[in-house]
């Protein structure tokens, strides 16, 4: 029987707007993007230039640290265009796809006969390296470093987030396959949470793994709250992270012999007037996926990935590859309220129970009524300020370190606090609950994104 884990803190924020369990047609749109500031940390050496044709899985970039990382095409096609910016920066590289994908063909091999190094650099030439991420740091995992453990979390408990049970169905295969591979390249183990209650029968008789169970509200999901509390990261130590989505394209790698990037993503949110599923390609643009499915009377923030840490794009900008829902809200700009935030209300949501919808989140209402999911929109609604020590952070946030006590010490650059409390074992997404929460409006997710890349570049 596998390990059961359970903790009351966290915040399960009920928005409106949650995709139905339906899949619509496939949607990859005219021009495909790979955009190099999506992959953190790395320097992009291009490798290809305008005009050029290419196959899906041919490489567009690598990193000019290790050269041998490959960032490829998703999608055969001819290059557009290589878009930079000041200083010759690499903003994009365009591609205009072919009615039909034509995939680099690699050598099929089972995973039996493979050890990790042999793994370790197919994946590496392949381009499926970057969807390996390591703490410390939250980055592209260095291949150099071999990792104590690797926690793949088989659900996302963020706001409106996909249900990974739907999206995998038919596709265990090539996740086993994933995992098989995975395992070779630790001499630890190999972690699978899922989500205490589920019936998946695929989740629980997956192999090579250690299954721990996670019961309570969201960051649960977080594979950095579940390193927390099965094996924390010390000094020295690297532990290797991947989302159960991103296991495919492993899997699909050695099954196949091809790199096939295909994602099937929930569209979600208040303004979208039919929540669900389609099957699209990384890197493809918004705008195919959103139109004629939304809102068009108000300004709209469209979100790729969830509402607490994906990323801002605009209606023609592009998915990032990590990405598996976007998100639609109203922006905010045309509402206003009387009394802004003084006046009482039903429908506004209040962790400290301000507002009369503190009835509507008792347990006896919800018991008798069900949850009730509010239509948020992209306001601040408050001005950044001094931050309050009021403990709010930890209410929110299951792990076992002083959060408000790393941020002043990430806000005050102060490394070796910053190693005492935590910091090699936090990463964005674990604070976007306490940025949700916090009096002060403070950026967190920028303040840990800046204090990670100055520890790594110092430390490192």
């Amino acid at each position: 029987m596998a390990n059961l884990i359970k903790t009351k803190r966290g915040l399960d924020i009920q928005i409106s707007g949650k995709a139905k369990e339906i899949i619509g047609n496939t949607l990859i749109s005219d021009v495909v993007a790979l955009i190099p500031d999506h992959y953190h940390g790395i320097t992009p050496k291009i490798i290809v230039k305008e005009g050029d044709t290419v196959k899906a899985g041919a490489p567009v970039f690598h990193d000019k640290t290790f050269s041998e990382m490959n960032f490829v095409a998703p999608v055969s096609g001819k290059i557009i265009a290589v878009n930079r910016g000041e200083r010759r920066k690499v903003m994009s590289i365009t591609i205009a796809p072919d009615a039909k994908i034509d995939y680099e063909i690699f050598k099929s091999e089972s995973i039996v006969n493979l050890n990790g190094e042999e793994i370790k650099s197919k994946l590496l030439t392949a381009g499926i390296w970057p969807f390996i991420k390591q703490r410390p740091y939250d980055v592209i995992a260095n291949p150099t470093k071999s990792p104590k453990a690797i926690f793949i979390s088989s659900f996302d408990s963020a706001p409106l987030a996909p249900n990974y049970e739907f999206v995998l169905e038919g596709q265990f295969s090539d996740f086993q396959t994933g995992i098989d591979a995975l395992a070779k390249m630790t001499e630890g183990k190999v972690h699978l949470g899922i989500k205490a209650g589920s019936k998946s029968t695929d989740f629980r008789s997956t192999k090579n793994v250690e299954i721990t169970e996670y019961e309570g509200p969201h960051p649960i999901g977080n594979t950095g709250i579940q390193i927390n509390q099965l094996d924390p990261i010390n000094k020295g130590e690297v532990v290797w992270t991947v989302n159960a989505l991103d296991v495919l394209f492993i899997g699909r790698y050695f099954n196949k012999g091809i790199v096939d990037f295909s994602r099937t993503i929930a569209l979600t949110g208040p303004e979208v007037q039919e929540p669900q599923y389609y099957k699209t390609i990384i890197g493809t643009a918004v705008e195919p996926i959103i139109k004629g499915k939304v809102t068009t009377q108000i300004p709209l923030r469209y979100v790729s990935g969830n509402v607490l840490n994906g990323i801002k794009v605009e209606a023609n900008g592009y998915l990032d590859p990590y990405a598996s829902q976007i998100t639609v809200i109203d922006e905010g700009n045309e509402t206003h309220e009387m009394f802004g935030w003084a006046m009482p209300r039903f429908d506004k949501f209040s962790t400290s129970k301000s507002y009369f919808s503190g009835i509507v989140e008792s347990k006896i209402f919800q018991s008798i009524f069900g949850k009730v999911n509010y239509k948020y929109d992209a306001r601040l609604l408050g001005g950044v300020r001094a931050i309050i020590m009021s403990g709010e952070y930890d209410k929110v946030l299951p792990m076992d370190i002083l959060p408000e006590f790393l941020i002043k010490a990430m806000i005050a650059g102060n490394i070796d606090k910053m190693e005492a409390l935590g910091g090699y074992e936090i990463a964005p997404e674990d604070v976007a609950l306490c940025e949700f929460v916090c009096t002060s409006k403070l950026p967190l997710q920028s303040i840990v994104r800046r204090a990670l890349d100055t520890m790594k570049s110092e430390l490192e």
